[in-house]
């Protein structure tokens, strides 16, 4: 698996905070068969067992629907149930160490405010970068949105994939149309809702829609 600018196009990011009456495992796959085409696991709160259980059975799924499988900060996890790759932010283990750890091979994926924090992410080995948070966000609170002639800066300053991450919803998606951006990151868009896979078939035809008119 790799992560090209198509996989950008709707990359989700799980949370167990809306998990109600389903597992997490079901929501991804409503999920997959709703469209996403990108996949990261968070967790902050699993024991290593469960944390690594939870990520074999979705690389399975993830494998089944060929979309690449990335796990959030934890390296160990991504190399022992062999995820495609890991994604860290810029608090967490430097660039070139997690490239090290996984090798050529793997994906990796790392989180970007700013332009230098782009750059430095590319020459160090990332493969995509997460930007944002483009709008605001209930996920993490203290992110300051960043504004879109940023997003646009950031864009420009790298060739590496971008993805959108922040607050994306299907009434704002539109609004990165022009950005440079190649898709848009989700979380509660996805897994808050009553019928995941719709709502995902919605997002990524808004994905599409944003992605195209930005290249014409």
């Amino acid at each position: 698996m790799k992560a090209d600018k198509q996989s950008m196009l709707l990359y989700a990011v799980t949370d167990r905070a809306w998990t109600g009456s389903q597992t997490l495992v079901e929501q991804v796959e409503a999920a997959l068969k709703g469209g996403i085409t990108f996949l990261q696991l968070r967790e902050k709160n699993l024991g290593y067992d469960d944390f690594l259980q939870e990520a074999i059975e979705l690389k399975m799924l993830t494998t089944f629907y060929h979309v690449p499988f990335v796990i959030n900060d934890n390296v160990e996890i991504a190399l022992a149930c062999d995820a495609d790759g890991v994604h860290v932010g810029q608090e967490d283990l430097p660039v070139e160490k997690v490239r090290d750890l996984i090798g050529p091979d793997k994906i990796l994926g790392v989180s970007a405010q700013n332009v230098e924090q782009a750059i430095a992410a590319e020459k160090a080995g990332a493969d995509y970068l997460g930007i944002g948070s483009v709008f605001p966000t209930s996920t993490k609170k203290d992110a300051q949105p960043m504004t879109f002639e940023t997003v646009k800066e950031i864009c420009n300053s790298v060739s590496i994939p971008i993805v959108a991450i922040g607050g994306v919803t299907k009434s704002n998606i539109l609004e990165l149309a022009g950005s440079g951006v190649d898709g848009v990151a989700v979380v509660s868009a996805i897994f808050a809702q009553a019928d995941i896979t719709e709502t995902t078939k919605e997002l990524r035809k808004l994905s599409t829609e944003m992605v195209r008119s930005d290249r014409r």
